[in-house]
Formats: structure tokens, C-alpha cells, sequence
């Protein structure tokens, strides 16, 4: 599937307080916890806990939740499909909506059970 500029937008406009909750009850049901959740966002975005919880508290949009973001060196590394999307081949100009399905992506593997070594990328050595 292709990303739209009006796709892009919507998802930009969407509030990050309203969808973090649903991302921790999905991985609760698979017996994953807030803190791995946490993990995750934090290597992906450089937020640790307390600045993640001062952007739900207040209802930034996935933009500015993107646009503060430092986001991973590794962060090219997560490749797959996401919602009928290939990461790899969204293009440069939807960089905001290839860094929330990365993030999708992350939070999928963990619902899944994979290690968190393996979520975490790593530069092969």
C-alpha cells in the first residue's frame, strides 16, 4: 500500500495519549508489562519514562511526539510489514508515518513475545 498525504496527516494529527493506552493494553494481554512498553519508546525516541509521561499528560499529537523525538540510529533497521505496510518502502517525504508504524512494528514483536535483545537493533559487529 501506498501512504497518502492525507494518511500522513491524519495520522499526524492523532493524540498520542489516546493510543498509548491501547498499545499497554495489547501487550498486557500477552503477558508483556508498562515497563517494556516504556523500553521500547525509549530506544526508539530517546524519551525515558518521565518525559514520555509529560507528553500524554499533555496530549501532544504524534508529530510533535515525532518532531521532539531522537530518534535511534538503529532505527532503519526495523523492516516488515505493519497494517498492510512495508516500513522499508514508505517514502522519505512520510517520514512521520514510517517512524509510527517503526514504532507499531517494535510494539508488535513485543505483543509477540520476541526477546527484547532482538527488539532493541544492534550494528552487527
Amino acid at each position: 500500500m501506498k501512504v497518502t498525504a492525507e494518511k500522513n496527516e491524519q495520522v499526524a494529527n492523532m493524540v498520542f495519549a489516546s493510543i498509548y493506552p491501547l498499545y499497554l493494553n495489547r501487550l498486557e494481554k500477552n503477558g508483556r508489562t508498562k515497563e517494556e512498553l516504556n523500553q521500547v519508546i525509549e530506544w526508539l525516541t530517546g524519551y525515558d519514562t518521565n518525559k514520555l509521561q509529560t507528553l500524554i499528560d499533555e496530549k501532544v499529537t504524534y508529530r510533535t511526539f515525532f518532531e521532539k523525538a531522537k530518534i535511534h540510529p538503529n532505527a532503519h533497521m526495523i523492516k516488515g510489514v505493519v497494517c498492510g505496510y512495508r516500513i522499508e518502502e514508505i517514502e522519505d517525504e512520510f517520514e512521520l508515518y514510517k517512524q509510527c508504524r517503526r514504532m507499531e512494528k517494535l510494539i508488535d514483536e513485543l505483543a509477540k513475545g520476541r526477546k527484547m535483545e532482538k527488539i532493541l537493533r544492534e550494528e552487527k559487529k
